[in-house]
């Protein structure tokens, strides 16, 4: 019998928000209190993800402030993104749930969904096969591993999670347009970085004569959800109980710039 899911939808939100309810939707699943979810969402203004572990310096915090880019910091590690022309989705779900345990294993698993949505959008893409780039670089795109989607030798996008006990929150992002200027700008990027990463990334505007508009981007997104997971995905809100832990982590998404 196929598991029904949860279907959380949400418009553009404010970049702490949307990390603090991800993380309470994943504290509160694991307490048994809610049901497997996929989260779909967007900004509300440009906003730099940075990883659990990074350091704030890495990205430039002029830029941000003359172009009106926000900062967060994501619960997951990995790199700086800058989220802005996109659709992200979070998922949480548990091995009771269908979800292997371990690192490579959950990302094969929660992947296949990836594909199935981005195949639905008439673009074939595939885990990418081998790790690339150069790992010191502040910005995520700049380094493909084996969490990442690739279309031939360019990277698609890119996933991040972490575990809580049995649980595990894993997010990414639908990149329809990327400003290559701009991210290279607030990453502090050099000439040979910048011009790797136009070289080496790719968007759905770069892979389809027609980018999707928002509606069918997230029932593409759906769609492959369903079909890559074996599930069926039932809209339904987030809980009081999920958006009162939210507010108490905004604090730890805070990112603190000189």
């Amino acid at each position: 019998m196929t598991q029904e899911w949860r279907l959380i939808l949400d418009g553009s939100e404010d970049g702490h928000w949307n990390m603090a309810i991800d993380r309470a939707v994943q504290l509160s699943k694991e307490k048994g209190d809610s049901p497997p979810s996929v989260r779909l969402y967007g900004w509300r203004r440009p906003t730099v993800t940075l990883g659990r572990f990074q350091d704030a310096n890495d990205v430039d915090p002029g830029v941000l402030s003359r172009e009106g880019i926000d900062v967060v910091r994501r619960f997951t590690g990995g790199r700086g993104v800058l989220h802005d022309d996109e659709l992200t989705y979070s998922v949480v779900a548990s091995a009771a749930d269908g979800v292997p345990r371990g690192v490579s294993a959950s990302y094969r698993h929660l992947c296949a969904a990836l594909v199935e949505a981005y195949r639905e959008l008439g673009v074939e893409a595939e885990l990418t096969s081998r790790s690339r780039g150069e790992r010191g670089s502040a910005a995520c795109y700049l380094h493909a591993t084996h969490a990442d989607l690739s279309v031939g030798a360019a990277k698609l996008s890119g996933s991040a999670q972490v575990w809580q006990g049995g649980t595990v929150m894993q997010h990414g992002s639908f990149v329809v347009n990327r400003d290559i200027e701009r991210e290279s700008r607030v990453f502090r990027l050099d000439d040979v970085e910048r011009s790797d990463l136009a070289a080496n990334t790719a968007t759905l505007a770069d892979r389809l004569l027609t980018p999707p508009g928002e509606a069918a981007l997230r029932a593409a997104v759906i769609l492959g959800f369903e079909r890559g997971l074996d599930i069926q995905l039932r809209e339904g809100p987030i809980t009081s109980s999920e958006r009162g832990l939210a507010e108490t982590l905004i604090p730890e998404v805070r990112v603190s710039l000189l």
